[in-house]
């Protein structure tokens, strides 16, 4: 005998997994998804309408309906894969949003994680590469967003070094830098730099050590 549905138990709304909302948001993310795959196999200079809709089963049509244009949707892919954006994004929105609590455990913990990350993944690789071999608008927008949040952590910097001989930015903008041009390196050659193999966990670890100690004697000038 069927129960009836009653006020006190009332029929559970079945949980809608389906619909034109969702399944735009799915097609959409297949097409992000797909410029990755696109630039593993092929290679950023293949990123084209049809080598996406092929990569992702669908009409290229669609990526003017949904992003608007082909950079638009390279902007998107390239927006997820932003370490600066995305990755480590609790130690930056800490910093934000706790300037107390920047010191150099946090920064270095920061610079740690950019280094593994670099080392490790490919792809982040290969848009590296890509930003500093050619000029599209989807890499300069990533490139402004990244100084917009660069700014609001020097917001929190900038007084901590106000009266200190130590010039912070200049400091960071090598660090970060070098840690970019060592792993590249590293992964694109295999060969050592000044001696030192990065590829190894021993190389690794010199590197990690010799920027915690350069944070430390930058930081040492505020205490």
């Amino acid at each position: 005998m069927k129960k009836k549905v009653t006020e006190d138990h009332p029929k559970k709304e079945r949980k809608v997994t389906s619909g034109p909302i969702r399944d735009k948001e799915r097609t959409k993310a297949r097409m992000i998804a797909a410029v990755g795959k696109v630039i593993q196999k092929k290679g950023y200079h293949a990123l084209n309408g049809p080598n996406i809709a092929l990569e992702c089963g669908l009409n290229k049509a669609l990526i003017w309906n949904y992003f608007g244009g082909l950079d638009q949707l390279v902007e998107a892919y390239l927006t997820q894969k932003d370490f600066w954006q995305i990755g480590d994004k609790g130690v930056l929105e800490q910093m934000i949003s706790n300037p107390n609590d920047i010191d150099v455990a946090l920064v270095n913990e920061l610079l740690k994680s950019q280094l593994n990350t670099f080392l490790k993944d490919k792809t982040k690789q290969k848009i590296i590469h890509w930003g500093l071999g050619e000029k599209t608008k989807a890499l300069k927008n990533i490139a402004d967003r990244r100084e917009v949040l660069g700014e609001e952590l020097f917001k929190h910097f900038d007084p901590k070094f106000e009266n200190s001989e130590t010039d912070i930015r200049a400091t960071l903008a090598l660090l970060v830098s070098g840690i970019y041009y060592l792993a590249l390196q590293a992964k694109s050659t295999g060969s050592t730099f000044c001696g030192i193999d990065i590829n190894t966990e021993e190389g690794k670890t010199r590197i990690e050590k010799t920027v915690e100690k350069i944070l430390k004697q930058a930081f040492a000038d505020i205490d």
